[in-house]
């Protein structure tokens, strides 16, 4: 009788396995998050992006379209202190509904621009830098450090990509990693 061979494990995701820096982990898995996302939305027409899926009210491209916002607030308003508008006027109905006068093209671009901002302000800020004051956080005890902020998007991005899972699912059957 021939012994079943030694599976070999799945290589993890994000960064790689020799990867043991703190900084390099957390910004090394945020943009594999960042990716999964675009990745989970490979194969969707146009209409499907787009379309709210039942019973959770919400389209795919919806979902960017929050997580732009989120990258948004997180980074730039809250750890760079910009002077942007960090919600928009309508609110969560707003931040989470694609109108149908916004290209794809255009709701795509907004999220890798703010991600692109984002990877500017953390590539050389050190995890125990703390968000400057004025956006945000309004005073030292409210500022968190970048880790801390990180921790926080490594977190929203787990839980909304694992939603987009759900929602993958019932629009085409397509199951997540």
């Amino acid at each position: 009788m021939q012994q079943p061979s030694a599976s070999v494990p799945a290589p993890l995701d994000g960064p790689a396995v020799d990867v043991s820096d703190a900084h390099e982990l957390l910004l090394g898995y945020l943009e594999w998050y960042r990716e999964a996302l675009l990745r989970k939305l490979a194969g969707l027409s146009d209409e499907q992006l787009r379309t709210p899926v039942e019973p959770l009210g919400w389209s795919p491209l919806g979902l960017v379209q929050h997580l732009g916002w989120v990258e948004r607030r997180w980074l730039r308003w809250g750890f760079g202190a910009e002077d942007v508008i960090a919600y928009p006027l309508g609110g969560d109905a707003e931040e989470w509904t694609v109108t149908s006068g916004t290209p794809t093209a255009q709701i795509l671009a907004a999220y890798q621009a703010e991600v692109a901002a984002a990877q500017a302000l953390t590539l050389q800020a050190a995890l125990s830098d703390t968000a400057r004051l004025g956006g945000r956080f309004k005073t030292p005890d409210q500022a968190p450090s970048l880790g801390r902020i990180l921790f926080h998007l490594l977190q929203e991005y787990a839980r909304h990509l694992g939603h987009l899972d759900i929602a993958r699912e019932l629009i085409d059957g397509e199951t997540g990693e």
